[in-house]
């Protein structure tokens, strides 16, 4: 009788797609390699794309600390327009004119986003509050008081400039709610915006060039994934306890 294959164990980079929850995600892992035990370090929003470090076996072990990690991102502000969950998946709750804004401007005002401050969540975020997530509250059109959270911007900078679209990329910490801060500039450049495209790049030292798509992943074999597995061993430190 063949011994039984060994669990595989370690971490995966995917490329995750839009309109894809990071849940739809693990229940792909899930399915594909029959364990149960998936899970992932950090979410993102179903509209955004990029990288999602998936955790295989006793590598979930390890996600409160990856989850710590800075994260990098780019993507694509629309000034002019506000929704309700401050991205472009929401309802649009106002429009103004976009006034005549020049790049130094703009890149003044996104200078005074830099460094550590507090953020409040959005409505539209999976944040509970009593046991209910906010977003269920947003549905039935309720403000619920948020505690503001410490967050820290490490770089934030324009990669194109076209009114009312602005390109940028960003380096933050964990718990940063970008769309809060596209729809904060918006705010302060006087014409409100939303965030309407955004992609992770890198988190930390994993980057998306290292990630595959969820379509390449599900035609491999199970040793072609248990190559691509990252041993936690080399994205931890020294003596971390799985």
């Amino acid at each position: 009788m063949l011994a039984p294959a060994k669990e595989l164990e370690g971490i995966l980079l995917i490329d995750k797609p839009s309109d894809h929850t990071s849940h739809d995600v693990v229940a792909r892992v899930r399915r594909k390699l029959a364990m149960k035990r998936i899970g992932h370090a950090g979410t993102l929003d179903p509209m955004a794309t990029g990288l999602l470090i998936m955790l295989v076996g006793k590598a979930t072990s390890a996600s409160q600390f990856l989850i710590s990690l800075d994260k990098e991102y780019t993507g694509t502000i629309r000034l002019g327009v506000s929704t309700n969950s401050q991205d472009a998946e929401g309802e649009v709750v106002e429009t103004r004119p976009v006034p005549p804004l020049t790049e130094v401007q703009v890149n003044a005002a996104i200078a005074t986003f830099l460094g550590d401050q507090y953020q409040t969540p959005p409505m539209f975020s999976a944040i509970k509050i009593d046991g209910v997530p906010l977003y269920k509250s947003a549905r039935k059109g309720e403000e619920v008081e948020r505690e503001p959270r410490f967050i820290r911007v490490m770089s934030w900078e324009l990669t194109r400039f076209a009114p009312p679209e602005l390109d940028f990329r960003l380096r933050c910490s964990k718990g940063t709610y970008v769309r809060t801060l596209a729809h904060d500039l918006g705010n302060k450049l006087g014409c409100g915006g939303h965030l309407s495209a955004l992609r992770r790049t890198a988190t930390h030292t994993f980057r998306v060039e290292q990630a595959v798509t969820i379509e390449q992943f599900e035609a491999m074999s199970r040793a072609e994934i248990a190559e691509r597995l990252i041993a936690v061993r080399d994205a931890v430190p020294p003596g971390f306890a799985l």
